[in-house]
């Protein structure tokens, strides 16, 4: 899922922000379609309810009955569940919040 993630963040044609990548893989592996890519442009960039971090929100939306346990293991890996905290450490691209996120779903530790 990782892999089916970062092949669409933020590449041509589309350009789709983290948490559409997240919610791009998982429709890609899982089929699922209650969620459109379109659904979740407003929330990547840290624009995410409470500046969360578009990708986790992606996945906390996907999987909520996963979601503390998603948010714990995300912040335990990338140092916050808060785009900007992230941003600001300057120690995990976007990219790599992605692949995070989208391990994480696919439950990988």
């Amino acid at each position: 899922m990782k892999q089916s993630a970062l092949k669409v963040f933020r590449q041509p044609p589309d350009r789709l922000n983290c948490a559409q990548s997240v919610l791009y893989a998982w429709r890609e592996v899982f089929g699922d379609t209650a969620m459109t890519v379109a659904d979740l442009k407003p929330f990547g960039a840290g624009r995410a309810s409470d500046g969360l971090c578009g990708a986790l929100y992606a996945a906390c939306l996907l999987v909520p009955s996963r979601e503390e346990e998603l948010k714990a293991a995300f912040a335990a890996r990338v140092g916050s569940v808060h785009c900007k905290e992230i941003r600001a450490a300057k120690k995990h691209p976007c990219a790599d919040c992605v692949a995070e996120a989208a391990e994480l779903l696919a439950g990988k530790k």
